[in-house]
């Protein structure tokens, strides 16, 4: 199959949006990251984005939208507290998990009575969808079990001559997917960190419950309900380590067990001690923001080099610093070495 590279000019999205429309892949540029898209209403199409990704049947798609008037197209029930959200943080990086009404394959939503809901904030892909006229299901444009893609350059490594197009929208501005509540249980629950911080949320929701799967993997037989719940995500190709804690002991801890073939992820403070290894930055150790625009095109730099570990400095888990820290220690499988807190003095 050839995969064709689109722009963002007007004929374009009209041919981006046909392909879906007709069944077709498209690569999607959105403002976490991009998406592999198909009509989700079409479980032929959806069935198309499994194979293409080499992604397990159970893992759930988020369906995208352009604007929340598409919501009773796919839900059965709208809560108030939706609406609420919807109006004040869409378009962005939000997906709220609700009732699915029939018409919503059972591929789309990995066989559960839910459906999660996103209106994503890049306008060239709100043009696609709305011109398409079909909601978008859309995971990851990655293979799976990789990290994630923020650029068009990352989609084509993965997935040239698996899908039919790819829209270059240019580099994602958020860099982490977005994150997953679920309303249909009280109080809602957070079942994936993401772009937008759970203290925003807890601002206008009140009390939030984390799911487990935030902080661990979850066991065997147990039935995901949201992306990035279950598998291992966000790999490179050499196990990760995370080191959690005060950055200069991690540093230390880090400096002190690497082996000679190793690379490590660091902030950006700490770059120069490790200029023995190949060395990714993630930014400063208080730029959240950067750290998670940098976390995924770090990852995915290592497997251009022959190291044979990975050990990654890993941010707290205030603002965006705990999605960053969640796909981080997801790529390690949850392979997690606490340091502590630099001890007052």
């Amino acid at each position: 199959m050839e995969t064709k590279l689109l722009g963002i000019s007007k004929q374009d999205i009209e041919q981006a949006a046909a392909i879906l429309h007709e069944g077709g892949l498209v690569a999607i540029p959105t403002e976490t990251v991009y998406g592999l898209g198909a009509d989700g209403l079409n479980a032929e199409a959806v069935r198309r984005i499994f194979e293409a990704k080499g992604r397990p049947q159970d893992n759930p798609l988020i369906l995208h939208i352009p604007d929340a008037s598409w919501l009773e197209r796919c839900c059965e029930e709208v809560p108030p507290l939706a609406r609420t959200l919807a109006e004040r943080f869409w378009p962005g990086p939000l997906t709220m998990i609700l009732k699915r009404r029939a018409v919503v394959p059972d591929v789309t939503t990995g066989g559960l009575d839910t459906v999660g809901m996103r209106c994503p904030a890049h306008p060239v892909t709100r043009a696609i969808i709305a011109q398409a006229d079909v909601p978008v299901a859309a995971p990851s444009a990655n293979l799976s079990g990789r990290p994630s893609c923020t650029t068009a350059a990352d989609v084509q490594e993965d997935m040239n001559g698996k899908i039919d197009a790819i829209v270059d929208g240019g580099p994602c501005s958020v860099g982490v997917e977005s994150t997953i509540l679920d309303l249909t249980v009280t109080p809602p629950r957070l079942l994936r960190p993401g772009g937008l911080p759970l203290e925003t949320l807890q601002s206008v929701c009140g009390r939030i419950e984390v799911d487990k799967a935030v902080t661990q993997l979850l066991c065997p037989g147990e039935q995901p309900k949201a992306p990035g719940m279950k598998y291992r995500h966000y790999a490179p190709k050499a196990p990760v380590t995370v080191v959690t804690g005060d950055a200069a002991r991690a540093a230390e801890y880090i400096a002190a067990h690497i082996a000679p073939s190793g690379g490590v992820l660091c902030f950006d403070e700490f770059a120069e001690r490790f200029s023995a290894y190949p060395v990714e930055t993630l930014g400063g150790v208080c730029d959240r923001e950067e750290q998670a625009r940098r976390v995924f095109d770090a990852l995915r730099a290592f497997d251009g080099t022959a190291v044979t570990e990975i050990w990654a400095q890993c941010p707290d888990g205030r603002g965006l610093g705990l999605a960053v820290a969640n796909r981080l220690q997801k790529a390690a499988g949850f392979h997690v070495i606490d340091v502590g807190e630099e001890a007052e003095t």
